[in-house]
């Protein structure tokens, strides 16, 4: 027994296990078994994973504050939700504490999301980020150079590549001709648009909108009213751009923001990990690109 446990590099008792098991039961008996014990007389009481499981479905909260109001350690709570199936918070709904439900279209193309991000406009000399509050609030008029930017972005669903315009509204018109630019944008990187999934803002719901889908030969979709999440894959694009480019570093006029603004979704499309599609960026997942952007 010792040398055939030499031979596999494993301990004797270990060979001497499964022999035991060979002899008792047959080849069938070596199947892999759990390793949970029978008997656990430590085990959480029934009152209290109930208390922990209503505590939890009534107030939406994590283990650390339920362990503050039951005779427990944070480190049992968790087990007992993991037991009972309960996902984390952060992938639930933070107003109805549902499991958000994740997708992911199979091609490029196939589903491109729209939508528009509102950003104040930096004036002349530097806003509030370079002045201070007290004076950046003096320079917030539009004589001064204030006022708001559009960005509109469209965003592939599969691959998270990205194009993105600062525009000066979000007028049907706008929207329609922003989305025909996108449109090239994509077939030069070798992406055909399917369809595009929009909020229900007026401007994508007047005939000019239409007509550009209809032009361009792609279908048209609109998510649930008062329901964003659909559209979050945009939506959390926005806030990494905003994180990364927009308040990334004081900036000391809107025309120097802008300026850098290329060579940031640059970066997004073909450099910057992903931590939605395994750390890869997004140029990754498509085929055919005309330039390595090594």
């Amino acid at each position: 027994m010792r040398r055939a446990a030499e031979r596999f590099q494993v301990a004797h008792t270990t060979a001497a296990r499964w022999a035991g098991r060979y002899r008792h039961g047959g080849e069938r008996a070596t199947d892999d078994r759990s390793s949970r014990p029978r008997h656990s007389p430590q085990r959480t009481s029934r009152a209290v994973e109930e208390e922990v499981l209503r505590l939890r479905d009534e107030h939406k909260i994590g283990p650390l504050r339920i362990a503050g109001r039951v005779p427990v350690a944070a480190s049992t709570v968790h087990q007992v939700l993991r037991r009972h199936h309960r996902p984390s918070l952060a992938a639930c709904d933070r107003a109805t504490g549902e499991p958000v439900r994740r997708y992911e279209r199979h091609r490029p193309g196939e589903l491109v999301h729209v939508d528009v991000k509102k950003l104040g406009r930096i004036p002349e000399g530097g806003g509030h980020r370079v002045l201070g509050r007290a004076a950046g609030r003096g320079n917030q008029a539009r004589a001064c150079g204030g006022g708001y930017l559009c960005l509109h972005t469209a965003l592939d669903d599969h691959s998270r590549l990205a194009y993105t315009e600062a525009l000066a509204d979000e007028k049907a018109a706008t929207c329609a001709a922003f989305l025909h630019r996108a449109q090239a944008w994509f077939t030069g990187h070798g992406v055909t648009i399917e369809r595009v999934l929009t909020d229900n803002a007026w401007s994508y719901r007047k005939n000019t909108w239409q007509q550009a889908c209809a032009d361009l030969s792609i279908a048209r979709r609109f998510t649930r009213p008062w329901r964003p999440q659909t559209n979050g894959k945009v939506e959390r694009y926005h806030r990494t751009l905003l994180d990364e480019w927009a308040y990334q570093q004081p900036y000391h006029s809107e025309n120097e923001r802008q300026q850098a603004f290329d060579d940031w979704l640059d970066w997004y499309n073909f450099h910057r990990p992903h931590t939605a599609i395994r750390g890869a960026p997004p140029a990754n997942r498509i085929t055919n690109l005309p330039e390595s952007h090594t």
